[in-house]
């Protein structure tokens, strides 16, 4: 894919996906924590979108992309893969609209997000957990149902959808330093950047990032597309590679990648959890944990961060 071919959301796209979404997600809350903001040395303002429909920002992009299709597509339903977020997203979307949701799902994702995928009632495929593996079983799916394949975050509506939760943020608290998001396919991080950019084009947007998973980190660094292949993290959300879109958005948008270790992950998530009484996944806890490992050149400064979501195993808790 050519970098003129790339279909990049711009500001009236944001501003008609906050207007299309507003009937069904949440409008979540931004919350500090003065003992977290010590511990950093910053002034945090942690956007809440674990308490987001579904637990997670992806119910914003998905409601976004069910809702901008026409009568005629809707009918046929709609299609993706995903290790649990955006399948419930898209789940639960397809059951507002009323229309059928065709997951494929790896075979080790977390229990807690193949039950509520099934409780809104979409149909599941597992497969090996590879990207490969996903897009081989993927493509069977929708040539056997015909339905809409909406990628995880390779996809306009989706980034636009996945822009409104900074949006929200920068509305709320307008005179931030610093806009943080974790990176895993990056469609979260994109949405984030170009908010950033049509709202606040001053703004410093980072991203954080598994180390054990830091291809995103590397693309960055090195200007090429890297990808990653099943890597082993907490967390789980985050095991994606960038497409060529996302790519394109973060290269030209995303100031810097901190990494976080499982140990520092782990921790971010326990401090969010017993100090700040947040309730997130591993996911959602790895820019606090980059900014506590690798944090020094963002000292004193006022960082809005997007919590991505709260969908936890209480079985496989990381302490």
């Amino acid at each position: 894919m050519t970098e003129m071919k790339i279909r990049i959301p711009g500001r009236n796209d944001i501003v008609d996906a906050a207007k299309r979404i507003a009937p069904y997600a949440k409008k979540t809350p931004v919350r500090t924590c003065r003992t977290l903001n010590e511990i950093c040395e910053m002034e945090l303002y942690f956007k809440c979108e674990n308490q987001q429909r579904v637990g997670a920002f992806k119910f914003r992009g998905a409601s976004n992309a069910v809702f901008s299709l026409t009568d005629e597509e809707a009918a046929r339903g709609v299609a993706t893969h995903s290790s649990g977020n955006h399948a419930q997203a898209l789940a639960l979307a397809a059951k507002i609209r009323d229309i059928p949701a065709y997951i494929v799902m790896p075979e080790n994702a977390p229990n807690v997000k193949v039950d509520a995928v099934k409780g809104y009632g979409a149909s599941i495929t597992f497969c090996a957990p590879t990207l490969s593996a996903r897009e081989s079983t993927l493509v069977e799916a929708v040539r056997e149902t015909s339905a809409t394949f909406i990628h995880p975050y390779d996809n306009p509506r989706i980034i636009a959808g996945q822009a409104t939760a900074a949006l929200e943020l920068l509305r709320e608290v307008p005179n931030l330093d610093v806009l943080m998001a974790p990176v895993g396919g990056g469609g979260l991080l994109s949405g984030t950047a170009l908010a950033a950019r049509h709202f606040r084009p001053e703004l410093r947007v980072i991203a954080g990032e598994p180390a054990n998973a830091d291809d995103a980190r590397r693309s960055l660094k090195s200007g090429e597309l890297v990808f990653s292949n099943n890597p082993q993290t907490i967390a789980d959300g985050l095991r994606t590679s960038l497409s060529d879109r996302t790519f394109h958005i973060i290269r030209n948008n995303v100031e810097d990648i901190l990494t976080a270790s499982e140990n520092a992950i782990a921790r971010a998530m326990r401090l969010l959890w017993e100090r700040a009484k947040i309730l997130v996944e591993p996911s959602a806890a790895v820019p606090l944990g980059a900014l506590l490992e690798n944090g020094e050149n963002y000292r004193k400064l006022r960082i809005g961060m997007i919590l991505s979501g709260g969908n936890v195993d209480l079985d496989r808790l990381p302490w």
